[in-house]
């Protein structure tokens, strides 16, 4: 059977929550813009996840990572004239800027070029406030004795 919905741009568009449709807001957003620099969104485990973009070409000097409110933005623009002439250039070094729509919760915790690739270190930090916590149920043992003595004093 043949699918005609494409879903992983829902993946890739989106990291750390399952609302569904803020992602299929943010996929038709995406999938009409640029797919430049590519980048994989990996889930570490229960609560880290890590994107790792492809910026070849691009120094430490040359990239911005910003968050505001739920939005990750990576931009980069590579400064400075290369030296001599191309005659042929197939290395992108074009400007870029990619955003993430981050789940509530989830901060930066880190980032790091190395190898052409700057990975992003995510992490969701609920509050205390905002866990689940256990609630203690009272069996009421002691409104039982409490109805039996009201009613031996009443019979009384």
């Amino acid at each position: 059977m043949r699918t005609l919905l494409d879903y992983s741009p829902l993946h890739r568009s989106s990291v750390g929550f399952d609302r569904v449709f803020d992602l299929l807001e943010s996929a038709a957003r995406n999938q009409a813009s640029d797919n430049y620099p590519p980048f994989d969104s990996i889930k570490l485990d229960e609560d880290s996840y890590r994107v790792t973009m492809a910026v070849a070409g691009f120094r430490e000097s040359d990239l911005a990572i910003t968050t505001q409110g739920n939005l990750l933005l990576v931009s980069g623009e590579r400064k400075g004239e290369p030296e001599g002439e191309y005659l042929h250039r197939g290395i992108a070094t074009r400007p870029f800027q990619r955003r993430f729509e981050l789940a509530d919760h989830v901060h930066v915790t880190g980032a790091r070029l190395a190898d052409g690739l700057l990975s992003i270190e995510l992490k969701r930090e609920v509050p205390e406030a905002m866990k689940p916590r256990q609630i203690r149920i009272d069996a009421g043992e002691g409104s039982d004795t409490s109805v039996r003595q009201l009613r031996d004093q009443a019979a009384a």
